[in-house]
């Protein structure tokens, strides 16, 4: 497969996933806000939803003071803010184009009912009547993508790449928003053995139950533990449990295993990063993990699955210079 495709392959299903993320934090944050708060704690809500995608500078360059309505504009409609929904949706859609002539009918037609559809909600003023049911679209839509790619292409280098962006993408993600919540409820979970209980048990429940909601892994929660949500409990779902769809383990996962139908003479040393990272992520205790601070060990994760995706690039991505 020419690198060119591959690549647009790769950043099509990227930018998919991205605009299901941006809608999960969007929405959890927006349900949050209905319940009763001040508005120190709705301030740092909104602070949060911004540094788990890297946009405060960007944000206070355009908009200045930090406002509800200002943020989720930022967010969602904004044509400048590369990581937006809308921004997001229209670069899956133009990778897809790109390559058109790889997809299947069912999947170009996904993604370009999609973005009309995107325009058309936007331009009707969905997203400002309903918020919720607007989030709700955007992460049926990721879904229906997702779907149509496994059920209607053929399971060749494509279709690898297709899922390598998918899950790099979801492994980046899970890690920041789980870095950015523990800290805002905990301070201390950076530090070695630090306490990782917030003081008051209501807003505790609300905090890491609101954490689970925005992976869907609310419900996988009760089954897999049956007792009452704990952050080390949470922590190690979302980390190290590998039937958890969204856990950086579960991500990894695939990641090696499309990696690895997908080699060629110069992929052995992305296999090996990829493959090192699995194994640490399998084999570790979230004791371990916390008595070692929470903080570091999904700040190295971060960088380590952000050069893996750069080895990626550089090895299938890229031109191979002669």
């Amino acid at each position: 497969m020419l690198s060119r495709t591959a690549d647009h392959l790769f950043w099509m299903a990227r930018y998919t996933e991205r605009a299901e993320n941006t809608a999960r934090m969007l929405d959890v944050h927006y349900q949050t806000s209905l319940l009763p708060q001040s508005d120190a704690v709705a301030r740092q809500g909104l602070e949060g939803l911004l540094r788990i995608s890297e946009l405060m500078p960007a944000y206070q360059y355009q908009y200045g003071e930090i406002s509800a309505r200002d943020v989720l504009h930022f967010m969602v409609r904004d044509e400048h803010n590369p990581s937006s929904i809308f921004s997001c949706l229209r670069a899956a859609r133009e990778n897809a184009r790109a390559v058109r002539g790889v997809l299947t009918t069912e999947m170009w037609e996904t993604q370009n009912q999609t973005w009309l559809e995107l325009q058309r909600l936007l331009c009707a003023g969905d997203f400002e009547r309903d918020p919720g049911h607007f989030f709700e679209w955007v992460k049926f839509r990721s879904h229906v993508s997702r779907g149509v790619a496994y059920g209607t292409m053929l399971q060749d280098e494509a279709f690898h790449f297709l899922r390598m962006g998918t899950f790099l993408e979801r492994a980046d993600n899970t890690a920041r928003m789980l870095d950015v919540k523990f800290h805002a409820v905990a301070p201390d979970v950076s530090a070695p053995a630090g306490p990782l209980s917030a003081a008051d048990p209501t807003l505790d429940f609300y905090h890491w139950s609101s954490i689970l909601r925005s992976v869907s892994a609310f419900e996988i929660y009760r089954k897999v533990y049956r007792s009452v949500i704990t952050p080390e409990r949470v922590a190690e779902l979302l980390i190290l449990r590998r039937d958890m769809p969204r856990s950086l383990t579960a991500c990894l996962d695939e990641v090696v295993r499309n990696l690895e139908a997908v080699r060629n003479d110069h992929s052995a040393e992305t296999e090996r990063h990829a493959g090192r990272l699995r194994a640490e992520l399998r084999f570790a205790r979230i004791d371990e993990i916390l008595a070692n601070g929470l903080h570091a060990f999904l700040t190295q994760f971060l960088e380590r699955v952000n050069a893996l995706g750069t080895r990626i690039s550089q090895t299938f991505l890229l031109p191979v210079s002669a």
